[in-house]
Order: C-alpha cells, then structure tokens, then sequence
C-alpha cells in the first residue's frame, strides 16, 4: 500500500482519535478533586465522586513494596485480577517506584514519600487507560465500518464512559476485545484468537464471546475459522499464566478463588432480593444463582440464533451474551457499564435506547457513591437509603433489557435492523459474513 494511499484511509479516524482523547481527559479532570488530596477520606472521595481502585490498592496490594502473585502477603492481600491487568499494575509501580521518592516498608502508607508513589502510580495508569480508550474508539470504528464509523463516539464520549474510565483497569480489557473484534472481522483468525485469549487473561467477560462465535459457526458450518482462533486464544492464555501456574500458585488462584467465594456485592440485582428478604431468589448460594440465571439466559440465545430467519450479526449476539452476564453477576460495578457501550452500539446503533440507558447508567454512578455515604452514620445525612438506591440498580437493568429486547426484534426481523436496511450483511462478521445457513431450526 503506498503512503498517500494509507494516509487518505487513516485521516478519516484522526477526529474519532481527537474525540477519545478528549474524553479521556475529561475523565481525568473529573477526578482531580481526590487526585489533589482526597483519596485518603473515603467519605470526601465518596462525596466527591471521585474513587477509584487504583489508588488505594497500590498501598492495599503492597504494589509500594512487593510484587503482585509473588508478594509476601496475607492471601487476601493478593492481587484479585488476573495476570495481564497484575502485570500492568507490576510494570507501573516499578516506573512509580523510579519516579518518586524511595519508600522504606516499614513507612506508614499515608506518608508523604508513600502517597507521592500513590499519585504517580495513578496518573501513569491513566495514561494508558487514555490510550486504551483511544485506541479501542478506533478499533471500534474500523469495525463498523466506513458508513457507520462516526458511532464509536458513544465509546469516546458516553457520559458513562467518562465518569467511569479510571475507576479501575477495564479499558485494557476493551482495547484488546476491540482487537479481536476487529481482527476476526478481517478474516485474522490467528491474530483475533490471541487477542481473545488475552482478554480473557485480563478481565474474565470476554469468554462470553466464545460463544457467540461457538452458535454462528454452528449456522455456517465455518468450524475451521473458529478452531483456528480458539486454538490460538488457548495458546495464548497459556502463555501468560502457566509460569505464575508454576512459580506463584497462591497469588495466581487469587482471583479464581475471590471470584468463587465472593457474595452479593453492590449494583447487583440479587442484592435487591437479599436485602428485601425474598424466598429462593434471596436465598440461594449466588455463585449458584448466578450460574442457573446465565445459564437460562444462553439458552435462549442460542435458540435464538438458531431459530432466527437469517444469520444473527455476531456484535448482536456478543452483546446479548455480555449483557446477560452482566446482569446475573453477583456483582455490577459501575465501571462495568465500560464492556457493554461499544457491543451496545454495534449490535444497534440507535440513539434513544442507548440514551435512555447512559441516563440509568449515570444516575447508578451518582447512586452507589451516595449509597455508600449512607452506609457511614458520621455521612448518612449525605446519602441515600435502600430505596433510592434499588431505584438506580433496576433502571439500568430495565433500560438494557429494553435495549435486548430491540436486538431481539432486529435478529426475529432482520428488516428491522438498521445495519442491514443499508444493504450491509455483518460489517465484523469476517466469514460469517453473507455466509449460507448450513444449520438452522428456522
């Protein structure tokens, strides 16, 4: 490809570009109120809407001193996240570490050496989650193609997004699920396989897209593409985690075991029936409940896709499987509404649903922080109750299961769907694209 040729094909996405880097600093600026001092008072961070994970657990993992799965401490003091995001978190605290002043163990972390760590560590950490967002705002819109590409502004600029960007690690996880997308739709089957395995060793939702392309092979009978990329996403997750497998099991297992042992958390909708006393649904083990719930959830998207008239768009079913497991998990934080936007906009790109769920989503924001103001007596007079609160957790559960049902509808009557009404078939499909039905319960 020559160079004016290259040139003529990327400036279209340098304002796309220019608009997630915006987004990302007005993330950034939305924080600067716990960035310049309050991050060590929970109730003015709360109060604040600042809080972030980032911060507290460079002390609270012992990144100031030790390294994660390896570090000599307590299990529960172990990093909970799996091995790609503990070594972004390794690589910079070593820089932080470079950067400000030396820290002795045995200082108390709220000295002034120790938090100037804190700070550098948070702000080098936001430099690549702003360039996590950028780059998965273009990945984004390469996948949706030239006649949709303006639509991964909702990723740049999501009010959502950006109250939410550097709550904690997620925009590592989304840049490479983009990445994936974006290479399977090129027909990179290699390329999208490690990319996929990598998320997976990130964050865990991205095995939900396992599958996604496990039903749409199944209707095309394309089974090499997909052995192909589940071969090399295996490979990949290997790779990453068998030498922590081996070299530093407890710390490794960390997260497994948190994800397992974990109960009903915040933003959850089984909190709601927990708190409220409901029989079984209040009841029951959470691991379990959320097991059975999901479960039921994918079998009736696999019905789904077998039963529609015409092959599902994979964005669609990407986005009922994420959504699905978003809304059964014991816990839905609010840094969570960043996995769902850019699956939400691709599976349908139609702007009153989404707008009434960054609605739902921003008033969850505002909910939780206050929420937790109640949960303190020294604060309750700032907060909220119960509630108000269930109000906040329910909107956005209504408001996405509206946006699945307009999903449902568009895969029931393809000609429905926006993306095909303009002669497309699946912009990120790769050989799911135009491809004949071999299996199919129509």
């Amino acid at each position: 490809m020559t160079r004016p040729l290259l040139t003529a094909r990327l400036i279209p996405y340098l304002p796309l570009g220019l608009f997630a880097a915006l987004g990302a600093v007005l993330a950034y600026v939305w924080k600067l109120p716990c960035r310049t001092g309050g991050w060590n008072n929970s109730i003015q961070t709360y109060a604040n809407f600042c809080y972030t994970d980032i911060y507290p657990l460079y002390f609270d993992r012992k990144l100031v001193t030790e390294n994660p799965y390896f570090a000599d401490v307590a299990f529960e003091k172990q990093v909970e996240y799996p091995v790609v995001l503990g070594e972004v978190m390794q690589v910079i605290a070593w820089v932080a570490r470079w950067l400000a002043p030396p820290v002795d163990s045995s200082q108390a972390a709220l000295d002034g050496a120790a938090a100037a760590q804190a700070v550098y560590f948070y702000d080098i950490t936001v430099v690549l989650l702003g360039l996590c967002l950028v780059v998965g705002v273009l990945l984004m819109a390469a996948v949706a193609g030239p006649s949709r590409r303006w639509d991964a502004l909702w990723y740049a600029l999501a009010p959502a997004v950006i109250l939410a960007a550097y709550v904690n690690w997620d925009l590592v996880a989304g840049a490479l699920s983009m990445g994936f997308l974006l290479a399977w739709s090129r027909g990179r089957q290699v390329a999208a396989g490690v990319l996929l395995g990598l998320a997976i060793a990130t964050k865990f939702y991205p095995l939900m897209f396992v599958g996604a392309l496990f039903l749409l092979t199944l209707r095309t009978w394309k089974w090499r593409p997909f052995l192909v990329s589940m071969a090399a996403a295996v490979a990949a997750w290997l790779v990453v985690n068998v030498p922590f497998m081996l070299l530093a099991w407890d710390g490794w297992r960390r997260f497994y075991v948190f994800s397992q042992e974990r109960g009903i958390d915040w933003g959850s909708p089984w909190l709601f029936f927990e708190r409220k006393g409901w029989p079984i649904l209040g009841t029951m083990d959470p691991s379990l409940l959320g097991m059975l719930s999901l479960g039921l959830l994918c079998l009736g998207i696999a019905v789904l896709t077998m039963l529609a008239p015409q092959r599902p768009r994979l964005a669609q079913i990407c986005f009922l499987a994420l959504a699905a497991f978003m809304m059964t998990n014991k816990v839905w934080s609010p840094q969570f509404v960043l996995w769902l936007v850019p699956f939400a906009v691709l599976a349908r790109p139609s702007w009153k649903p989404l707008a009434l769920w960054q609605v739902a989503e921003v008033w969850y924001f505002f909910a939780i922080w206050l929420y937790l103001l109640y949960q303190d007596e020294s604060s309750r007079h700032l907060g909220i109750g119960d509630d108000v609160y269930f109000t906040a957790v329910w909107g956005r559960v209504i408001t996405i299961l509206i946006m699945m049902a307009f999903v449902v509808r568009d895969i029931l009557r393809p000609d429905k769907d926006v993306i095909r009404q303009a002669g497309i078939d699946d912009q990120g499909g790769g050989v799911f694209d135009r491809a004949p039905d071999r299996f199919s319960l129509a």
